[in-house]
């Protein structure tokens, strides 16, 4: 059966999820978390890069994926943005504003070294190793800050994605 991948850099990004569905965690799997049942697949691959090609790796070998959803926080050059604001960075969906983004190696906060509205460390590999399975890929991203290099607490993070849960939830 076909199944929906969401993938998250940090477990606080989709810790919502995990409790919505009830899901587990495949303690058997390494290198990252991974929670799943008949319907979805939760990917937990760490920040960067390298992490999200090993995670993305091994779920597109491991399951059949018909969705693939990235969904995160992101910093923000605009500072009329409010923090909490979704966006959508790949397509034009009703409901959900769209925003240009980036993806950088390294946390950037220099607003002159960006290009776009949205910065992050993963939403490029995700959809360049999505691409070559599937077509229907989501990039959902949370404004989190204002291009601060430090990295939120969890709490923080957690509440930004579950005040914003109600407006991507019927995209799964």
């Amino acid at each position: 059966m076909n199944k929906t991948l969401i993938h998250s850099a940090l477990l606080c990004e989709c810790q919502i999820l995990i409790n919505y569905y009830k899901l587990k965690q495949d303690k058997s799997v390494q290198g990252f978390k991974l929670f799943y049942n008949e319907e979805i697949v939760i990917a937990v691959s760490g920040i960067g890069k390298e992490n999200t090609l090993s995670a993305l790796d091994y779920v597109f070998k491991n399951f059949q994926i018909d969705k693939a959803i990235n969904i995160g926080t992101a910093g923000c050059k605009d500072k009329k943005i409010k923090i909490g604001t979704l966006f959508c960075t790949n397509k034009n969906l009703e409901n959900i504003a769209y925003a240009t983004l980036s993806t950088f190696d390294i946390p950037i906060n220099d607003p002159l070294k960006i290009k776009t509205t949205l910065v992050d460390m993963e939403a490029i590999y995700f959809e360049e190793v999505c691409k070559k399975f599937i077509d229907n890929i989501l990039i959902l991203k949370v404004v989190s800050d204002h291009l601060d290099i430090k990295i939120p607490k969890k709490s923080y993070i957690i509440e930004l994605m579950q005040n914003s849960f109600k407006q991507w939830k019927d995209l799964i």
